[in-house]
């Protein structure tokens, strides 16, 4: 039972608790009479071996499980009792154990969301971001579509840079290719290599000397190579006509087709300055509001940070402030968000987690139980995702909320 809370500091509590021995005595006869119906022990049938015997053989495993039982339903109880909003799981300072006939006492340490004193996010300013599609990007995209349709076509025309050719090639070092296929400009040979090819015609051959860096591709590496080269193909990118490229697509029209590429471009632009007033509303709720960060919190979100700085083969050391600053103001706008969606009653259903994982499902093209198991297998739950939703809902709430205004009247 609860005895008292004593505050360490705005984000950090103990919890002081005991039980009284007669409690603690009856949950350990009950866990040796469930252990009492299962126990196989030789000479008794099961379910009736006498609970001396039991305690004997499985007192410790009863105890174990009882201690675990009475810490964490006295920790919820004790949270929901004194209203508490804890961070992380709490840490037991010194370690717990039961001795027979005593009171059970224990404190745990538990982090706390900080109260934010005069939480203010209405009616933040955020600029209107103008998302009208002009003709000239219409167009743009189409002459792209027009040359990534395109295909490769084999030409008698002197080669040049993006061409793709096919040759043969001997070495003085012993090494040599056939039907080596070659894009001119596009590496990993040296950019000598491709312009000595260029301006040549199907059937040519001819030497050059090409000197290789020592990061270069491996057989090459630190070495000056000679090249007897014979140039068997060039092919050229050929473009889908202009005229053409809506049917290329499946279009009805190039009207049909403009329309369409008109509605994904406005739709990419609403989403990416939607992105952006949440960012701005994100930054003013950051500068506008101060309070004790958890350190424990912000020690795990450093330890995360820093995990995905190693994966990147990026330098720890020389990096620790920004990591450090970046995890401070990770940990402030989560504490923010969740507090902002608490006030405005904010949850994510069981309906709305479904209907993420299969969104995530169809965009990344896998299966539901696809991303279940990514989360699982990355988190151990799938709170991560719940917690996505619910900053996003938030987040809706807060625009339709914010004050748009022109740029010009931006402050």
């Amino acid at each position: 039972m609860l005895k008292g809370i004593e505050e360490i500091s705005t984000t950090k509590k103990r919890l002081k608790f005991e039980i009284p021995a007669d409690v603690v005595e009856e949950e350990i006869q009950r866990a040796l009479k469930e252990i009492q119906k299962k126990a196989k022990i030789p000479g008794f049938r099961p379910g009736k071996a006498p609970l001396a015997i039991i305690e004997k053989k499985f007192g410790q495993e009863a105890i174990s499980d009882v201690l675990e039982k009475l810490v964490s339903e006295s920790y919820r109880k004790a949270v929901k009792e004194a209203n508490l909003k804890p961070l992380v799981p709490p840490i037991a300072e010194d370690a717990i154990d039961i001795k027979r006939k005593e009171p059970l006492s224990f404190e745990l340490v538990v982090e706390v969301r900080p109260e934010i004193e005069n939480l203010s996010y209405e009616n933040i300013e955020v600029e209107e971001i103008e998302t009208e599609v002009k003709d000239e990007e219409i167009e743009e995209v189409i002459k792209r579509l027009c040359e990534e349709r395109g295909s490769y076509e084999p030409t008698d025309e002197p080669t040049r840079a993006g061409d793709l050719v096919v040759i043969d090639y001997k070495t003085d070092i012993g090494k040599e290719a056939k039907d080596f296929v070659y894009k001119l400009g596009a590496g990993p040979f040296p950019e000598d290599f491709s312009k000595a090819i260029e301006g040549k015609k199907k059937g040519e051959s001819f030497n050059v000397t090409i000197d290789f860096t020592e990061d270069s591709i491996a057989d090459f590496a630190g070495k000056k190579v000679n090249f007897e080269i014979t140039l068997k193909e060039v092919k050229r990118k050929q473009t889908v006509p202009y005229e053409e490229i809506y049917k290329e697509l499946g279009f009805e029209s190039m009207e049909e087709f403009k329309d369409y590429i008109r509605k994904n471009l406005e739709n990419a632009k609403k989403q990416q300055a939607i992105e952006q007033q949440k960012i701005d509303i994100l930054k003013k709720l950051l500068d506008t509001h101060e309070f004790e960060l958890p350190e424990g919190l912000v020690e795990m979100e450093i330890k995360r940070i820093t995990e995905e700085y190693e994966s990147l083969g990026l330098d720890i050391t020389q990096n620790m402030d920004k990591i450090s600053e970046r995890a401070k103001r990770n940990v402030k706008a989560y504490i923010l968000l969740e507090a902002i969606g608490e006030k405005e009653g904010v949850t994510v259903s069981e309906e709305e987690l479904k209907q993420e994982i299969m969104d995530i499902a169809r965009r990344y093209s896998i299966t539901p139980q696809g991303v279940i198991q990514y989360y699982m297998s990355r988190d151990g739950s799938l709170e991560a995702l719940q917690n996505s939703v619910f900053e996003r809902k938030v987040f809706d709430i807060l625009l339709s909320k914010s004050n748009k205004i022109k740029k010009q009247e931006a402050v």
